[in-house]
């Protein structure tokens, strides 16, 4: 089924419809900047938008040291970033990220856990940031290196998370903001369970739930990697496990990935079976997927086939956007602005949440496409007369 602006517009209006100015009023925007693409847009209604920004980043084992460090890596100071921000922007550090190791030793007991914690603190006086995001990708397995460690030897990451960030929020006070960044996919939340999540409640101000790379070099069938519906299923499990829905901010991502594919129906590619992805033995990317934001050069190799995506792709039932290249048998998956105006209203609309989220702010330059769509969906729910007239 062809998805169309009619289909937007009505889910616009639902949401709307569903959420006073009230209730909108203190909605998050938060967006990542990364040393990848350090840049920021220039249209003062798309940098006032920002309410969160966060530096990614800085690695979990600068802080596993006996004394203090003189200086905390980071590509771009808190101090000069602030400046290029809202003066209510509050700007944060994000620690760690997808393979980053140092939290396993930070974690490991109450001494590492008091040690590791004092020097976040001390980083964050020296550096005058507003709190810290952090991205331990994941507590309890499913780490780049599951094929080599089994997630039997990371159980008691589970637990010790959860005295991390107490030990964390103990350090920072009640005055600094204390952010986590947490898998989407059922299959990874192993450290996010009923049990666990009232502690990790506690503890945060909120909770970014990546729903963004849910197809991945570990799956085998095609799906969209940050599709409408899955990733209102990801948030709507969070909730069931206890999570207030004020605290979640659902993510987005401003690029665009491809998968290699076996033969596939160019009609109904959903559910096709794609070719190895990752080693079986170790887990190693095979190059048979990969991604590019938008401010980077689309490969020359890919450059045809992307076009053809670009063109000819097509909206699904949800509002997801996919094209299967039946010449190449690659599929790809991405967010549209289309896409996201329908999706911010949806999910911000029909499961309360507290925000949104983008990895990241200079990966969707210099057009800044996407991050204008999702300022537009917050316009739109929060009731503003003129976004509403835009979209329809």
């Amino acid at each position: 089924m062809r998805f169309s602006i009619i289909h937007v517009a009505l889910w616009l209006a639902m949401a709307a419809g569903s959420f006073t100015a009230n209730a909108y009023g203190a909605v998050r925007c938060v967006m990542y900047l990364t040393g990848q693409h350090v840049v920021v847009p220039s249209e003062p209604h798309l940098v006032d938008s920002i309410t969160h920004l966060i530096l990614a980043f800085m690695r979990s084992d600068v802080f596993n040291v006996d004394k203090t460090p003189a200086e905390f890596p980071l590509f771009a100071s808190v101090a000069e970033t602030r400046e290029k921000f809202n003066a209510n922007t509050k700007i944060m550090v994000a620690i760690g990220g997808w393979g980053d190791a140092g939290f396993e030793e930070a974690a490991r007991d109450d001494s590492s856990r008091k040690r590791w914690a004092g020097h976040v603190k001390a980083m964050v006086d020296q550096t005058g940031a507003d709190g810290i995001d952090i991205d331990w990708e994941y507590p309890g397995g499913n780490r780049d290196d599951y094929k080599l460690i089994p997630n039997s030897q990371r159980e008691w990451e589970i637990q010790a998370f959860v005295l991390l960030l107490q030990e964390l929020r103990s350090a920072l006070g009640q005055t600094k903001l204390l952010s986590i960044a947490v898998p989407a996919l059922e299959r990874d939340l192993m450290a996010f369970t009923n049990s666990t999540i009232p502690s990790i409640v506690d503890q945060v101000d909120f909770i970014s739930v990546m729903t963004y790379d849910m197809m991945n070099r570990r799956d085998n069938v095609v799906k969209h990697h940050s599709g409408v519906a899955d990733s209102w299923e990801a948030m709507k499990r969070y909730i069931d496990r206890g999570v207030p829905p004020h605290k979640l901010n659902f993510g987005l991502g401003y690029y665009a990935k491809w998968f290699m594919t076996e033969q596939c129906d160019v009609q109904h590619p959903l559910g096709c079976r794609t070719q190895l992805l990752e080693d079986p033995a170790n887990g190693a990317d095979l190059g048979k997927t990969a991604a590019f934001s938008w401010h980077d050069e689309v490969p020359a190799e890919m450059a045809n086939s992307f076009g053809k995506a670009h063109a000819h792709g097509r909206y699904y039932e949800d509002g997801s956007y996919g094209y299967w290249d039946d010449e190449e048998k690659r599929w790809w998956s991405y967010d549209t602005p289309l896409t996201i105006k329908a999706k911010v209203p949806r999910l911000l609309g029909e499961l309360q949440l507290g925000g949104v989220f983008a990895w990241g702010l200079g990966e969707d330059a210099p057009q800044f496409l996407h991050l204008k769509a999702t300022v537009d969906g917050i316009r739109v729910l929060r009731g503003d007369d003129d976004a509403v007239k835009d979209e329809l």
